[in-house]
């Protein structure tokens, strides 16, 4: 049996024509959507939902294209969009009686919930953003031999074919390496955990790659037009991340800030996976949040 949250009702929900989400739903109170990243599932919330549930209803989706989700084909280069993502993550709230709530994602969670904070601000109250950059900042500081440790990204915005193959022809290596290697502590993942995302990831290649490769392309179009227009996220936000910009040269809240006017920025000594390395962290930060 699939590892799961315990205590929390696991439903399906449909969000759009022919797509629905797999959630987690546990609590009462506040609403609270809770959206993970790469390579993983909703179950990587699985420490933080079960102490925001104290006093939150906390709503954990599958992303589409994701864990038990359903992954549509990208027919039109705009099925995984941010934009289509992010609509998704409303629709289920808003199924789920809540027009509107706070939203905290991590990694590819991140981005999608970005992009809520921009095309649905009546809807966020909250917005808590974890370990990423914005699409178009992720892209202006990858250069040189510095760009190597995002080599995935690259790979995954090739054209469709090529990174399926390869990535298809050894799942488990290529997803387990960012487990590895993202993680500064193993016992954070234990073994079934790490199984589950593995076996999630090996399902899902196809859809896994049209929502990186979205982020080379229709992504990078949405984010653009809205850096043009001076559009920003209104409500307060907080971000936690790693000390990336000390390696690559950027600074991290800075870049933030010029979306995001009411920042609350945060540089952690955890590894990528902070919502289970560092869960007490990462709480402590959204209960803050949600305060502001």
């Amino acid at each position: 049996m699939e590892p799961r949250i315990t205590g929390f009702d696991y439903r399906r929900v449909t969000v759009a024509d022919g797509v629905t989400l797999n959630a987690a739903v546990g609590g009462s109170g506040r609403p609270i959507v809770l959206l993970h990243g790469f390579p993983q599932t909703h179950l990587m919330w699985r420490h933080v939902a079960a102490d925001l549930a104290a006093d939150h209803t906390v709503i954990c989706p599958d992303l589409r294209g994701y864990g038990d989700s359903d992954k549509p084909d990208d027919t039109d280069g705009d099925g995984y969009a941010k934009r289509t993502m992010a609509a998704d993550i409303v629709a289920l709230a808003g199924a789920l009686g809540h027009e509107r709530f706070a939203l905290a994602g991590h990694d590819r969670g991140a981005l999608v919930a970005f992009r809520a904070g921009l095309d649905h601000p009546a809807a966020i109250s909250h917005l808590a953003l974890l370990d990423v950059l914005p699409t178009l900042d992720m892209w202006d500081v990858l250069h040189g031999t510095t760009a190597a440790v995002a080599f995935h990204l690259y790979l995954m915005a090739q054209p469709p074919g090529l990174p399926e193959e390869l990535i298809g022809a050894s799942p488990d290596a290529f997803f387990g390496h960012f487990l590895d290697v993202w993680t500064r502590d193993a016992d954070a993942l234990p073994a079934e955990v790490r199984a589950a995302y593995l076996r999630a990831s090996r399902a899902a290649i196809t859809s896994i790659v049209a929502d990186y490769r979205a982020s080379a392309g229709i992504d990078v179009t949405h984010d653009s037009a809205d850096r043009a227009a001076g559009r920003q996220l209104r409500m307060p936000v907080s971000v936690l991340q790693q000390d990336w910009g000390s390696a690559l040269g950027y600074d991290g809240a800075g870049l933030w800030r010029a979306w995001a006017p009411d920042l609350a920025h945060e540089t952690v000594t955890c590894g990528h996976f902070m919502a289970e390395e560092a869960p007490a962290d990462v709480v402590r930060a959204l209960r803050a949040l949600l305060t502001r």
